[in-house]
C-alpha cells in the first residue's frame, strides 16, 4: 500500500474554542466524538444560537482520517468493520491499494432529501442485462466514519429519521431493490437540529438519540456582545481570525485524540452503575437505552479529563443531557427543558442518598 496526501480546502471556518456559551452542545458533541456509540446528538432550541456553526467547527476541529484513495465509503485502511465489500475484497487477496489522508466527514442532509439521496441506488437494468451490481452511493455512504448533520430533522419525514437512526446504531446501511442487496459500512456521529415551537420529533425516535442538548439565544447583554464582535472579526479576516484561534484549536484536538485511545482503559465503579441505574429506574424510563448511554457518556468524560476512573462528578455532568429526552412530560409545558432538568438533577441527588449498603455490597461482591 502506498500512501498520499489529498489537498486541505483552505475556507476557514469559524473555530470551535471561538464560540461564546452554549456548553451543553459543545460537551455533548465532544463527548460522541469520543465515542460515537454514545448514539449521536439531538440539539434543539432558539434559531440563529450558533447551532450549524458549532456542529461545522467540530468536524473542522477533528484531524484527518486515512482512508482508501477513490473510495466512496471512506474505508478504513484495516479495521475491517469500516471497509467496502470492494476494499475488503482487495484486502482478503491481499491486493495493494493506495491510501490518502482526508478531512473527518461531514454531511449536510438537506430536508427535502429522498430517500434514495439518503441511502444510494441500485441500477436494476444494469444488474439484469449485465449481472453485475451497480451502486450509487448515497449520504449514509459519504458519513462513513464521520458526521451526518440534519438541520431541522423535527421537519424530516419519520421514516427517513428511522433509517437515519438505524444506520447509526448498526454502523451498517443495507439497501434492496427487486431481490438485490447491498450493505456497505454506515458508521457516523449523527447529529440532529431543530426548534422545538416547529414541532417534536415522536418519543420513539427522541429515545434512540444518545442525547439532546439545550439551546437558548444568550441573554447576558456582555455576552451577545462578546458573541456579536467575535463573529464579526471573523468575517472581516477569517485567516487571521483563525490564526488566533490556532493553539487552542490544537490543544483541544490533541485532547480530544488522546481521549479516544484512552477510553477503552476507562473503569466504572459498579457502585456508580448502580446509582446509574437506580436514577434511570426512578423516573420509570422505558427500556435501558438511558442506563448505556448515560454509563458510554460518564466514561467519555472521564478520559476527556484525563482519567481511568469514573467519578459521581462525571455522572452528574452528563446525566440531564442523557435522560431528559426520555422522560415521559407534558407536551403542554412549556419549560419542559429546564422541568426535565430539575426533575433529573433531583433524582440523581436522591439516588445517592437512598441507595443502601447492602445494595451497594452486592455490587461488590
Amino acid at each position: 500500500m502506498t500512501q498520499q496526501t489529498q489537498t486541505e480546502s483552505v475556507v476557514p471556518i469559524f473555530p470551535f474554542t471561538a464560540i461564546v456559551g452554549q456548553d451543553e452542545m459543545k460537551q455533548a458533541l465532544i463527548l460522541n466524538v469520543i465515542d460515537p456509540k454514545i448514539g449521536g446528538v439531538l440539539i434543539m432550541g432558539d434559531r440563529g444560537t450558533g447551532k450549524s456553526t458549532t456542529i461545522r467547527a467540530i468536524a473542522d476541529l477533528l484531524p484527518n482520517i486515512d482512508a482508501v484513495a477513490d473510495d466512496p465509503f471512506n474505508s478504513h485502511p484495516t479495521d475491517k468493520e469500516l471497509m467496502s465489500s470492494e476494499v475488503l475484497s482487495k484486502v482478503d487477496n491481499n491486493s495493494t491499494f493506495k491510501i490518502e489522508s482526508i478531512k473527518f466527514p461531514m454531511i449536510e442532509l438537506p430536508l427535502g432529501a429522498t430517500e434514495d439521496r439518503v441511502c444510494g441506488t441500485i441500477d436494476i437494468e444494469k444488474a439484469l442485462t449485465e449481472g453485475v451490481k451497480s451502486f450509487e452511493p448515497g449520504l449514509l455512504a459519504k458519513a462513513n466514519r464521520g458526521i451526518l448533520y440534519v438541520d431541522e430533522i423535527n421537519l424530516l419525514d419519520d421514516h427517513l429519521v428511522d433509517v437515519l437512526l438505524d444506520s447509526a446504531a448498526s454502523g451498517r446501511n443495507t439497501v434492496e431493490r427487486e431481490g438485490i442487496s447491498i450493505r456497505h459500512p454506515a458508521r457516523f456521529v449523527l447529529v440532529g437540529s431543530g426548534n422545538p415551537e416547529e414541532g417534536e420529533l415522536r418519543p420513539q425516535l427522541l429515545d434512540r438519540f444518545g442525547m439532546q442538548a439545550e439551546i437558548r439565544t444568550e441573554e447576558s447583554p456582555k455576552l451577545r456582545v462578546q458573541i456579536v464582535q467575535e463573529r464579526l472579526a471573523f468575517d472581516e479576516a477569517p485567516e487571521l481570525f483563525a490564526e488566533k484561534y490556532a493553539k487552542p484549536q490544537q490543544e483541544l484536538r490533541e485532547r480530544i485524540v488522546a481521549a479516544r485511545k484512552l477510553l477503552p482503559e476507562v473503569q466504572v465503579d459498579p457502585e456508580l452503575r448502580l446509582r446509574i441505574s437506580k436514577i434511570c429506574s426512578d423516573l420509570h424510563l422505558d427500556g435501558l437505552r438511558g442506563d448505556l448511554v448515560a454509563t458510554r457518556a460518564a466514561q467519555a468524560n472521564a478520559a476527556y479529563n484525563n482519567r481511568k476512573e469514573v467519578t459521581a462528578e462525571d455522572v452528574e455532568e452528563i446525566i440531564a443531557l442523557c435522560l431528559r429526552h426520555r422522560l415521559r412530560k407534558d407536551p403542554m409545558d412549556v419549560n419542559y427543558f429546564e422541568s426535565d432538568k430539575e426533575t433529573i438533577m433531583k433524582q440523581y441527588r436522591r439516588a445517592f442518598e437512598e441507595l443502601s449498603v447492602d445494595e451497594i455490597n452486592q455490587m461488590h461482591s
